[in-house]
């Protein structure tokens, strides 16, 4: 069987709406200036320890840990409305709808979302059944540190020249590299292609329905190289 792992911000899900403005109002009700839009952009898919550690690195670790929070209360609000803060990318719900039907695949999330996060998603879009193994932030350190790919494997009984990651940043990418997996990058996302491309994307698509083909190109190039 083979595994195909997720991402979920910047790559199943847009939801840069929700988390600019919570990271906005994390810092301004401390009174601080908030870092820009790109700067926020960039850590996403990162535990948020790590995040504000890259945000506000001249703040110390009760600052940052206060930030975290207020971010998180923030972003849970925004929740209440989540098709204004959550939405998916064109036609991310049919390729994974296809994906799941398939009976050589089973499908993955590797996040830095909460586990609850992805559950409310995964409530609303009806996925629950539609994926085999869930890894998220509670549970592991943060991306690039490939925990969450080994972890997936094991549970699924798969192995590294069968699985592959889909994410739009870097993180996405290094945690697959480390992982001995192949990696597709996104070019819809929060990182730019050539990051993606520096950091070691075997292959990027450009739209959600170019990546059946791009997994049976990966997998099939990594298994004959190996």
């Amino acid at each position: 069987m083979k595994l195909i792992v997720f991402d979920c911000d910047g790559t199943i899900v847009d939801s840069q709406a929700g988390i600019v403005l919570s990271m906005d109002h994390a810092f301004s009700s401390l009174g601080l200036v908030a870092p820009s839009r790109a700067a926020t952009l960039s850590v996403v898919g990162l535990s948020l320890p790590e995040a504000f550690a890259a945000l506000a690195p001249d703040h110390d670790r009760a600052t940052r840990t206060e930030l975290a929070e207020r971010y998180k209360s923030a972003f849970r609000d925004l929740k209440h409305d989540p098709s204004e803060t959550e939405i998916l990318f064109p036609l991310a719900k049919e390729t994974i709808a296809h994906l799941a039907l398939r009976d050589d695949h089973l499908l993955g999330i590797a996040t830095g979302k909460s586990r609850r996060g992805v559950d409310r998603l995964f409530s609303r879009e009806g996925w629950h059944e539609s994926f085999s193994t869930i890894q998220t932030a509670d549970d592991h350190p943060s991306k690039p540190h490939p925990s969450m790919l080994l972890r997936a494997m094991t549970e699924t009984g798969t192995t590294p020249d069968l699985t592959v990651m889909i994410g739009d940043t870097t993180y996405d990418i290094e945690m697959a590299r480390a992982a001995g997996v192949a990696a597709i990058g996104v070019a819809w996302g929060y990182h730019e292609v050539a990051m993606l491309t520096e950091a070691g994307a075997h292959e990027i698509i450009e739209r959600f329905e170019d990546l059946p083909a791009a997994i049976e190109h990966v997998l099939a190039t990594e298994s004959c190289e190996a």
